[in-house]
């Protein structure tokens, strides 16, 4: 072991990347954050001094350093100092109520919690719940104590935990997710040989940082082959605009409402995209008109699929197969193995198939954190379970159709709000739009549909529904439909079908 942590790492641990990229091309910007550039030589440094100062204070490897902060360059500097020091970064979105960050610490049980300045009320609100007292830092950790010189750093092996993510999915309540250095490593190589990078890049990232997205999809593999990072805080439509062009970003990531709010945004028509040279879209599929205007603009768009458990990559529908394959997710990262089960007998199917799509590969997650029964129950078998229903077709393609928990069953037959939702879109006022299943006395459930309305668009429910009838079975059509102003989303923009449920249940 050496002083300065150098051949500590196993070989997949991310300790070693930035060392190895500082000696290769210091001088290259690794981060740009409003105006402020970080070179590869300054990241390399400040992240092995506060891994030093971190494991100098008492923290030990494995100890959870919670963060409530916005995009920052001091956060990507505290993650590469956990990698490091074999400590776990544990991002709480600023998104919560004060009672939900309580829960999320209280469970997480941090060693430190490092805040930003603008979110220092609710963090010291949510603290004041917990019924132990947790030391709290500025996120630049200036009350560290200072060393003299290079700490030795530990040993970090491939499977020790660096992330540990709050996942926000159907659960009742959130559970940390564990990313190992492996899951990162492997999540970014599969990345790489799928949309590749390269040194010469800049990358727009928008994602916030507490979620898997924010560091997995083309950020860390963009500090992995040298290319520039440009961090935005929260997302604008106009600004992101601007910068595609003042900072020539090459490529990006963001779910369809990014890419619906660009594309409606005033300037979008006449803005220079000239620079970007694919766009990347997570989270829900690309609606087909959207993908068109897109499309239109000269963006060639890669589109896929993921989970916070899979580090998140699974699914990628490249490019060249957007046109001809919309709607898809596409087909398995490389080092990704994916198979479909049957939803009731969880017997593996081959050929065209629908049924619960599961995962495997050295992406996929080390379990959730002191939840070792939900762990054992996401992993059976050998396989993660994902809860999404899939249908794979001759030519190895799979379409997500729908999580398993949102189907709902009228009349004896299994409609997909998805596939209601996608034939709503096709209709020109449609903007947004959210179907889900609500009891009915005469066929057990029917559809519902929450519509957002475009801007200077003119419809009605007889119109909509008429739309549908042309289109979908008799059982599938929305009994009614309902203008809302937006839909409930997550931090991600994956509509939050349980929020819609409350509502109507209430």
């Amino acid at each position: 072991m050496t002083a300065d942590g150098r051949h500590t790492a196993g070989r997949h641990s991310l300790a070693r990347w930035l060392p190895d990229r500082a000696r290769a091309d210091g001088s290259a910007i690794a981060i740009d954050d409003r105006g402020v550039r970080i070179s590869y030589a300054e990241l390399d440094r400040r992240s092995a001094a506060l891994a030093g100062q971190l494991l100098a204070a008492g923290l030990t490897p494995g100890a959870r350093i919670a963060t409530l902060t916005g995009n920052s360059a001091e956060h990507v500097v505290l993650f590469f100092a956990c990698a490091r020091a074999g400590l776990v970064l544990v991002p709480l979105s600023w998104r919560l109520t004060v009672p939900e960050l309580a829960q999320q610490l209280a469970d997480a049980q941090p060693a430190l919690l490092c805040v930003e300045d603008e979110f220092e009320v609710p963090a010291r609100a949510a603290l004041a719940e917990l019924p132990f007292r947790l030391p709290t830092s500025p996120l630049t950790l200036t009350g560290l104590p200072a060393v003299s010189g290079p700490v030795p750093l530990p040993t970090v092996a491939d499977d020790d935990p660096l992330l540990m993510i709050y996942t926000s999915g159907t659960a009742q309540r959130p559970r940390g997710a564990m990313l190992s250095h492996a899951n990162c490593f492997w999540t970014s190589l599969s990345l790489s040989r799928t949309l590749e990078l390269n040194r010469h890049d800049v990358v727009l990232s928008v994602l916030p940082q507490f979620h898997v997205g924010g560091w997995t999809i083309q950020a860390l593999l963009a500090w992995w082959t040298g290319a520039t990072v440009v961090l935005e805080r929260t997302f604008d439509a106009g600004r992101v605009l601007r910068l595609i062009a003042e900072k020539q970003v090459t490529t990006m990531m963001g779910v369809p409402a990014n890419y619906l709010l660009l594309a409606q945004h005033p300037d979008f028509a006449a803005a220079d995209l000239s620079s970007l040279r694919y766009a990347v879209v997570g989270g829900a599929p690309m609606p087909e008109p959207l993908l068109r205007t897109w499309l239109g603009r000269g963006v060639q768009l890669a589109q896929g699929y993921g989970l916070t458990e899979a580090s998140p990559n699974v699914l990628c529908l490249r490019p060249e197969d957007a046109r001809r394959r919309i709607g898809e997710a596409g087909t398995p990262y490389p080092h990704v193995d994916v198979a479909v089960a049957d939803p009731v007998t969880g017997q593996l199917l081959d050929g065209p198939a629908v049924g619960e799509l599961l995962v495997a590969g050295p992406n996929v997650f080390l379990g959730y954190w002191r939840d070792a029964e939900a762990t054992a129950l996401a992993l059976r078998g050998g396989w993660l379970h994902t809860g999404d229903l899939v249908r794979r077709d001759a030519d190895g393609y799979y379409r997500v159709l729908d999580r398993l928990d949102d189907v709902f069953i009228s009349g004896g037959e299994n409609v997909s709000p998805a596939e209601v939702e996608s034939v709503l879109f096709e209709h020109r006022a449609v903007a947004d739009v959210a179907v889900i299943g609500e009891p009915d006395a005469r066929w057990g459930e029917v559809g519902a549909a929450y519509v957002v309305m475009r801007p200077d668009s003119h419809t009605d429910a007889e119109e909509l529904l008429a739309h549908c009838r042309h289109r979908l079975a008799a059982y599938k059509v929305p009994k009614r439909i309902e203008f809302v102003a937006e839909l409930p989303r997550s931090s991600v923009g994956k509509i939050l079908r349980r929020n819609l449920r409350s509502e109507v249940a209430t």
